[in-house]
């Protein structure tokens, strides 16, 4: 939707609340993005297998402990489809002191080490995640569990508190990811935004 900006926190929320989001282009050039169709996880439609359950149980989560651990994680250059440059993490880490940005981790039970995670901007009833990473088997998704939780699950569906995650690919299509169109997606946003940040990022 459109080049060029700076990667200010202003900037950077304005885009979001106006359905946008960063993302640099293979060039360097900041890009802003807005899919059309946009990858939703409706927070009374995730599918929560039975091993993931059990996967549930090796793990404790907690959120904003080690916020630049995680972005970092994220931003592993060894990892495929990597994009966050040092830039982008420099900006959401700084959104994160400001309290607009947040992590949910998942640490291991057996060892205490960080396994796995994801991190976004929570404003309103608005949760744009951004990245995820696992270095644990499950890790990530028992993140993405407790976000759904801490967003209210069903409860925070009938609210019309909204997951945005960017883009639908397979494999967040079978946690219960769906895509909806650039005009329901902008409709169901500016009513988000009306609603008071969940207790957990408040």
């Amino acid at each position: 939707m459109g080049l060029g900006a700076d990667l200010e926190p202003g900037t950077i929320l304005a885009a979001y609340r106006s359905g946008l989001f960063p993302m640099p282009l293979d060039t360097g050039l900041m890009a802003w993005w807005s899919p059309e169709p946009r990858g939703v996880l409706p927070l009374d439609g995730l599918r929560v297998s039975r091993s993931l359950r059990r996967s549930c149980t090796r793990f404790e989560v907690r959120v904003d402990t080690v916020f630049r651990s995680v972005v970092a994680a994220c931003a592993d250059r060894s990892r495929s489809g990597h994009w966050i440059t040092d830039d982008i993490a420099a900006a959401y880490v700084r959104l994160h002191q400001l309290g607009w940005a947040h992590s949910v981790e998942a640490w291991s039970l057996d060892d205490g080490q960080l396994a796995g995670g994801l991190y976004g901007i929570a404003t309103g009833g608005l949760f744009a995640g951004e990245s995820m990473f696992h270095r644990r088997t499950d890790a990530s998704k028992v993140a993405l569990v407790a976000l759904v939780d801490l967003l209210g699950g069903a409860a925070g569906a009938a609210e019309g508190r909204l997951l945005d995650v960017q883009w639908r690919t397979d494999h967040l299509a079978s946690l219960g990811v769906v895509e909806v169109d650039r005009a329901t997606y902008r409709r169901r946003l500016a009513h988000a935004l009306t609603l008071p940040l969940p207790p957990a990022f408040a």
